[in-house]
């Protein structure tokens, strides 16, 4: 069974996201084991990502970092995140009441405690704060886990 997490930037511009689809899709094509997605279902590189694992034939597991964590999305992505969880062949609830950047820093220590590869949508920036891409990748290349990072040359946020 192939374990994959995602971490990535919100608020992709079409263009970008048509790109991290393509490449996302070629990576998840893979050997023909088993594959099980982890993501938090946030707008952005989750959303296609757990798309792409769906389309693939995979299975979610969805991790959801704070009891508010969906009030925390932007109202246009609710609807999507709705459709999403119900999906999730398990739902990992971390204890946190706020969606605040600890709990999305344990949210991605959690994705990368959990999978065998990290794929990460990333400008190769630091974080904008506690819990941001660059800190997952960083988590992930502590832990030793594989990291594929999806970003076109000159592309900007």
């Amino acid at each position: 069974m192939r374990r994959v997490a995602i971490t990535g930037h919100r608020e992709l511009p079409v263009d970008l996201q048509r790109v991290v689809d393509r490449e996302l899709r070629r990576h998840l094509g893979g050997d023909g084991s088993p594959l099980v997605g982890l993501t938090c279902l946030a707008d952005g590189a989750d959303t296609i990502f757990a798309r792409a694992v769906l389309d693939a034939g995979g299975t979610l597991e969805a991790v959801v970092p704070a009891e508010g964590y969906r009030r925390s999305l932007p109202a246009w992505h609710r609807a999507v995140y709705d459709a999403l969880l119900p999906r999730a062949r398990q739902v990992h609830r971390l204890p946190f009441a706020e969606s605040t950047p600890e709990a999305h820093l344990a949210a991605g220590r959690l994705l990368v405690d959990e999978c065998d590869e990290l794929v990460a949508v990333w400008d190769g920036e630091p974080a904008r704060g506690p819990g941001g891409t660059a800190d997952v990748v960083a988590y992930a290349r502590e832990r030793e886990r594989p990291v594929l990072v999806i970003w076109p040359e000159g592309e900007r946020r």
